[in-house]
């Protein structure tokens, strides 16, 4: 990777433009971590099973009181039931997701293996095993979206049990009970108030459960786009850059729509992170700079970046105008490579410059 080199006593003085025979050992183990943690990226789901106790029977009393108790027994075993149809459906749901998620992690898996060892750029059988990886993530979204179903469902038992509540507490006041009667509302109301609690933790449990897989579906998504980028170069990055930030503006796009230059001074008190020669026809830095960006972001979240397309200005009038378009060009498809990789445009400032040390055009990825 001579055309791509990293600065001297940077931030990480390690990384080199050379790689050693040690370092490509690393690099491989590095790589296999990476498929590992993927695997093991699918969020702990809730494991409680939510069968509810059976209602008590009691025996009629003949009064108006004990008629009313025996009604609400009713009630209540026709909530319990749906509360059991309803915890059955979240524990199908639960398996369903983690044979989802494991199909989706196995694929995605077959992919960095293949990327770990060496692939062409767009090769169709990843091309394949890519767009399979895209529906089985939205196989987890639809999870998500019947688990949301699920709560909404687990709402209304919710309600229910809260009017049965008051029910039977009112039920208290009326005139014309028997001891037995009040005997059986107290069992009623235990009762009552432990399916009220097994709801409540129901409805929490389903709400986390939704709340983490929607946070890892976004994060998967995020993750996809750089492993696009990955299939399509023919090498092996990592998680998605945008995994890695802090701050509110963490959107992706594929695209970069022709960004406004400043013209500045080569900026002199600080050191690139990562210097991009130019000096061929195709210049494989994708590898370099996504490594460099993802340590920068491990150590700072929230950090920013400056790209600046630098010219050699010992050249002529006329070749150094061409020189210029070519420089910006060039840092517009630099920063369209870490975009595609998960890094924000807006995290990235784009600046032109000429330097007299340089000997053919260049990208400097600056820490601000």
């Amino acid at each position: 990777m001579s055309a791509c080199s990293f600065t001297e006593e940077a931030l990480w003085p390690s990384l080199t433009g050379e790689e050693t025979t040690q370092d490509a050992a690393a690099s491989a183990e590095a790589a296999q971590n990476v498929a590992a943690t993927q695997i093991q990226g699918q969020p702990e789901l809730g494991s409680t099973n939510f069968e509810p106790a059976p209602v008590t029977p009691g025996e009629a009393t003949g009064t108006f009181v004990g008629k009313k108790v025996q009604a609400m027994r009713g009630e209540l075993a026709q909530l319990i039931e749906q509360i059991r149809i309803h915890n059955n459906e979240l524990q199908d749901l639960r398996g369903q997701t983690i044979q989802d998620s494991q199909r989706y992690h196995g694929t995605v898996a077959a992919i960095n293996a293949r990327l770990q060892v060496g692939t062409t750029p767009g090769n169709p059988i990843l091309v394949q095993q890519f767009n399979s990886s895209l529906s089985d993530l939205d196989r987890l979204s639809s999870d998500i979206a019947q688990m949301n179903s699920l709560a909404q469902k687990v709402e209304k038992d919710s309600s229910m049990s809260s009017y049965m509540l008051e029910s039977v507490q009112a039920t208290f006041g009326i005139s014309g009970a028997v001891d037995e009667d009040h005997r059986q509302l107290a069992i009623l109301q235990d009762e009552v108030n432990q399916t009220v609690i097994l709801i409540q933790r129901l409805l929490s449990e389903v709400a986390e459960d939704v709340r983490r897989q929607t946070n890892y579906v976004a994060a998967e998504r995020a993750n996809l786009n750089t492993l696009a980028a990955g299939v399509k170069a023919g090498e092996i990055y990592g998680t998605s850059l945008s995994n890695r930030m802090s701050g509110a503006n963490t959107g992706i796009t594929s695209t970069v729509t022709r960004p406004n230059f400043q013209r500045t001074a080569q900026p002199t008190n600080r050191r690139p992170l990562v210097v991009i020669r130019f000096d061929r026809s195709k210049v494989n830095y994708q590898q370099a700079i996504y490594t460099t960006v993802k340590q920068v972001l491990d150590r700072r979240p929230d950090a920013v970046f400056d790209l600046v397309a630098i010219t050699p200005s010992q050249l002529s009038p006329g070749q150094q105008a061409i020189g210029t378009t070519q420089a910006r060009r060039q840092a517009e498809q630099v920063l369209r490579s870490l975009t595609e990789m998960g890094l924000p445009p807006s995290r990235v400032a784009l600046s032109a410059s000429t330097s007299a040390s340089a000997q053919t055009n260049e990208v400097h990825l600056y820490l601000r």
